[in-house]
C-alpha cells in the first residue's frame, strides 16, 4: 500500500510531463473501445434487420449485392425480378408466403419501398419481433387506398411527420455531392402549398426508377417530383433499429400509378394522367426488385434454393440471409482488421512514449532511487515502484479514454442512427471492450519493465556520487 502511494505521489510530481503520455494513452484506448462497440453494434444492427425470412429472391446477381439493396437499400441490382418468376416460386409446395418489394423512388433522401400489405404481417426483426404501430395502420392495398403511405419512425422523427401528413414522392437520382440539385429541390418545395395544415409539402430527394414501374432511371442530378399524385400518411411504425425506420412504404400499385405517364425517367410531354384516372389502368406490376420468401419448414431451404436458382428459363438468385451476412462480414473483415491495426499502432506508440519518458527521467531520479536503497528499499521494491508508477499512468489514460469514448458514443448515437441506420448502445460495456482496456493496462505495465530493470541496475554508489 505504501509503495502504491509513493508511486502515485512520484507520478503526480511529474504530472506536467506525464500528462501528454496519459492523453496519448487515452486517445488510443478511446479508439479501441469505440471500435469494439461499433463492430458489435454494426453486426447486431445488420443481423436484426431481417428475421423470419428464409430466402431473398432476385434476378441473377451476387447474394451480398441482392441483400444489401433489398434489405439495407445500399447499392443497386442490375435486373428486376419478373412477377411470373415470383409466381412460380410461390407455387412451390414448401413455400408458405412471398412478399414482393420494389425500390427506386425516394422522399427527402429516404428510400420508398413498394410492397403489399403482407409485408406488415410477415416481416420481422431482431428475435422474430413483428412490426408494431406507433400511429395509425397499414395502407389498404386496394384502389380506394391507392395513395396511402406508411413511414418509419426515423422518417417521422426527422421530418416531423405524423398520421394525416400529405407527402410527395420523387423520381430520379441526384449526382453525389450535387448541392445545386438539392438546393433546387428545397426551393421547389417551399414554393408550393401546404397539406392538411401541417406545413409545406416536404422537399423530395430522388432515386432511380422503381423496378416495377417500367420507367427508366432519370439522369443524375435532375429532380422529378410526382406532384400530381400526393400521398397521405396513414401509419407510423414504431422504432426497430433497422432500415425500416428510414423507409417510406407504399403499395406496388401506387408505384405503377406514379409512372403511368412517365418514360425514360421523365414525364411524357403532353400526357398527364390525373390521380383519380390512374385507378382505371392496370396497376399490377410485371416486375419488382426482389421478394422475401418464407418456408413452411426451414429444413427445405436448400431444396427451395436449388429450385429457384435452376428455374427453367430464368436466371435467379436465392440468398439465405444468415449465410449472406457471413459472406458480407468476410468482405468487411479486411477493413475491420485494418482499423484494429491502426488503433493498436496508436496504442503502441503511446506505450513507447511512456517507456521513453520513464527512461529519460531515470537520469534525474538516480539520487532519489539511491536514497531509497540507502534507507533499506529492496531491489524488487524499486522495480515494483516503477511498475506501479507505469500502471498508474496507464490506468489514468485508460479511464480517461473510456470516459471519452462513452461520451462520444452517447453524443453520436442519434446522428449515426439517422445517417447510417445503425443503433449505437452506450450502456454497459461489452466483454470485448473490457478485454481491450485490460490489454492496454497490462501492456502499460510491461512497457515499464525495461525502465524498472535499468533502475535496478543502478548501484548505490553510482546514485550517491553521480558522474559529471
Amino acid at each position: 500500500m505504501r509503495l502504491s502511494l509513493l508511486a502515485w505521489r512520484s507520478a503526480w510530481n511529474r504530472r506536467a510531463t506525464l500528462l501528454w503520455v496519459v492523453l496519448s494513452i487515452a486517445l488510443a484506448s478511446a479508439m479501441l473501445w469505440s471500435l469494439e462497440r461499433l463492430r458489435a453494434d454494426l453486426r447486431s444492427s445488420f443481423a436484426q434487420s431481417v428475421s423470419g425470412v428464409d430466402l431473398i429472391v432476385g434476378a441473377r446477381t451476387s447474394p451480398v449485392s441482392l441483400m444489401l439493396f433489398s434489405v439495407f437499400h445500399l447499392g443497386s441490382v442490375s435486373q428486376p425480378l419478373p412477377m411470373r418468376s415470383l409466381e412460380a416460386v410461390a407455387r412451390h409446395p414448401a413455400v408458405a408466403w412471398t412478399v414482393p418489394i420494389s425500390l427506386g423512388d425516394s422522399h427527402r433522401g429516404f428510400p420508398v419501398l413498394g410492397t403489399t400489405p403482407a409485408y406488415f404481417e410477415h416481416m420481422a426483426y431482431g428475435d422474430y419481433q413483428r412490426l408494431q404501430w406507433q400511429q395509425g395502420r397499414a395502407f389498404a392495398g386496394d384502389l380506394d387506398g391507392l395513395y396511402q403511405a406508411v413511414i418509419g419512425a426515423e422518417v417521422a422523427r426527422q421530418l416531423g411527420y405524423r398520421q394525416g401528413q400529405r407527402i410527395v414522392l420523387s423520381h430520379g437520382l441526384p449526382a453525389p455531392g450535387d448541392a445545386q440539385a438539392h438546393e433546387a429541390d428545397h426551393d421547389h418545395d417551399h414554393s408550393h402549398g401546404h397539406g392538411h395544415g401541417q406545413g409545406p409539402d416536404p422537399k423530395a430527394s430522388v432515386s432511380a426508377a422503381p423496378a416495377g414501374s417500367g420507367a427508366a432511371p432519370a439522369l443524375p442530378g435532375r429532380l422529378h417530383r410526382h406532384e400530381d399524385k400526393p400521398f397521405e400518411v396513414v401509419g407510423v411504425l414504431a422504432p426497430t433499429g433497422t432500415p425500416v425506420d428510414r423507409t417510406v412504404i407504399v403499395s406496388l400499385q401506387a408505384l405503377e400509378a406514379l409512372h403511368l405517364d412517365w418514360a425514360g425517367g421523365a414525364p411524357l410531354p403532353g400526357l398527364n394522367i390525373p390521380a383519380d384516372q390512374a385507378r382505371k389502368f392496370k396497376l399490377q406490376p410485371e416486375q419488382v426488385t426482389a421478394a422475401m420468401v418464407g418456408l413452411k419448414s426451414r429444413a427445405a431451404v436448400f431444396n427451395v434454393q436449388r429450385f429457384i436458382q435452376t428455374l427453367e428459363g430464368e436466371a435467379l438468385t436465392a440468398a439465405m440471409p444468415a449465410v449472406t451476412l457471413d459472406e458480407l462480414w468476410q468482405v468487411l473483415g479486411l477493413g475491420e482488421r485494418a482499423l484494429q491495426a491502426m488503433s493498436w499502432l496508436v496504442a503502441l506508440v503511446s506505450l513507447l512514449s511512456l517507456m521513453a519518458v520513464v527512461l529519460a527521467s531515470l537520469q534525474q531520479r538516480r539520487r532519489e532511487l539511491a536514497v531509497l536503497r540507502a534507507v533499506g528499499a529492496q531491489p524488487r521494491q524499486l522495480i515494483g515502484l516503477l511498475l506501479i508508477e507505469g500502471a498508474w499512468v496507464t490506468l489514468a489514460g485508460v479511464l480517461l479514454g473510456v470516459l471519452l469514448a462513452q461520451t462520444v458514443l452517447w453524443a453520436a448515437a442519434p446522428a449515426v442512427q439517422a445517417w447510417l441506420g445503425v443503433q449505437l448502445h452506450s450502456g454497459w460495456p461489452l466483454p470485448q471492450q473490457w478485454a481491450v482496456a485490460l490489454a492496454v493496462l497490462v501492456a502499460g505495465v510491461l512497457a515499464s519493465l525495461w525502465p524498472a530493470w535499468r533502475a535496478y541496475r543502478f548501484s548505490l554508489a553510482d546514485g550517491l556520487t553521480p558522474k559529471t
